[in-house]
C-alpha cells in the first residue's frame, strides 16, 4: 500500500481493541501506516497499548463512536497528532443474540447508535479532510447478518448491518468526484473473542453449513481491508465485498 520506511499516511480503525480490527490495526502498521486505534474498552484498549508503548506511529484513544462530541474530539486529536487522515475502518460494533420478542428499547437504541450511528459520525467527521487531500478510503465492516438476516445475531443487529451498507453507497455516490472511495466488507463466521462465548453446539452445527467447512480469521478480513486502502482499488467505490466462506454466493 506504501512505503514501510517514513510513510505519513494515517489510518483510523474503530473496535481496535480485539478481534478484527486489531489486525486490521496490526496489517496497517506493518505497512508504515500511521496507525489511531479507536475503542470504547478502557482495559482492552491499554492492553495493546501495552505492546506499542514506544511506538511513535501508534495513537491510542478512548472514544465512544455513539456519541458525536467524543468522535469529534478523538478526530481532532489525530489530526493535531498527524495532520491528515487518509483511512477509515468502521469496524466498531456491538452483537446480542437476544431473541425478537426479548428486545427492549434500550438495548435497541444501543445497537442501532453504536454500529450504524458510530459508522455515520465517524465518516463525517473526516469526510472534510479527505476532501482537502483531493483523496481517502472508507470501509465499513458490516456484516452477513446485514444481508441474510441473523445468522446467531438478533434482529437490531442485522438491522444496523444492513443500514452500514446503505450508508456505504449513499456515501460512496456522494464523494466519489473527491477522490474518496467508500467501500463495505460482510464477514461471516469470522473466530474471534465473541465465539468463546457462544454454544459449541451451535458453533459446530454454523462450521458445517459453511461450503468450505470452516471458520474465516482475522486475517482473511484485514487483508481484504489493506487491498480496498491500497491504490489498487482506486476504481472501487459503492461496493459490497463477502468474506464468508460461501455462506452466501451471489
Amino acid at each position: 500500500m506504501c512505503k514501510k520506511n517514513g510513510s505519513n499516511k494515517v489510518a483510523i480503525v474503530t473496535g481496535a481493541g480485539q478481534g478484527i480490527g486489531l489486525s486490521i490495526a496490526k496489517k496497517f502498521l506493518k505497512e508504515g501506516l500511521n496507525v489511531a486505534f479507536i475503542d470504547n474498552n478502557e482495559r482492552l484498549l491499554n492492553t495493546v497499548k501495552n505492546l506499542y508503548q514506544d511506538d511513535t506511529k501508534t495513537l491510542f484513544l478512548l472514544t465512544d463512536v455513539s456519541d458525536k462530541q467524543s468522535v469529534k474530539e478523538g478526530v481532532s486529536t489525530i489530526l493535531h497528532q498527524w495532520g491528515r487522515i487518509d483511512v477509515l475502518v468502521n469496524n466498531a460494533a456491538i452483537r446480542k443474540e437476544t431473541p425478537l420478542e426479548e428486545i427492549t428499547e434500550e438495548e435497541w437504541n444501543l445497537i442501532i447508535s453504536v454500529n450504524l450511528g458510530g459508522t455515520f459520525f465517524i465518516s463525517q467527521a473526516v469526510v472534510n479532510t479527505m476532501k482537502q487531500q483531493q483523496r481517502g478510503r472508507i470501509i465499513n465492516v458490516s456484516s452477513f447478518g446485514g444481508q441474510f438476516g441473523p445468522l446467531t445475531s438478533g434482529a437490531h443487529y442485522s438491522a444496523s448491518k444492513a443500514g452500514q451498507i446503505t450508508l456505504t453507497k449513499v456515501f460512496a455516490r456522494s464523494l466519489a468526484d473527491q477522490g474518496i472511495t467508500v467501500n463495505a466488507i460482510t464477514p461471516a463466521a469470522i473466530e474471534t473473542p465473541e465465539m468463546d462465548n457462544m454454544d459449541p453446539e451451535k458453533l459446530n452445527k454454523m462450521k458445517e453449513s459453511i461450503p468450505v467447512k470452516r471458520f474465516g480469521d482475522s486475517e482473511d478480513v484485514s487483508d481484504m481491508v489493506l487491498y480496498l486502502s491500497s491504490p489498487s482499488a482506486s476504481y472501487i467505490t459503492g461496493a459490497t465485498f463477502d468474506i464468508n466462506g460461501g455462506l452466501l454466493m451471489r
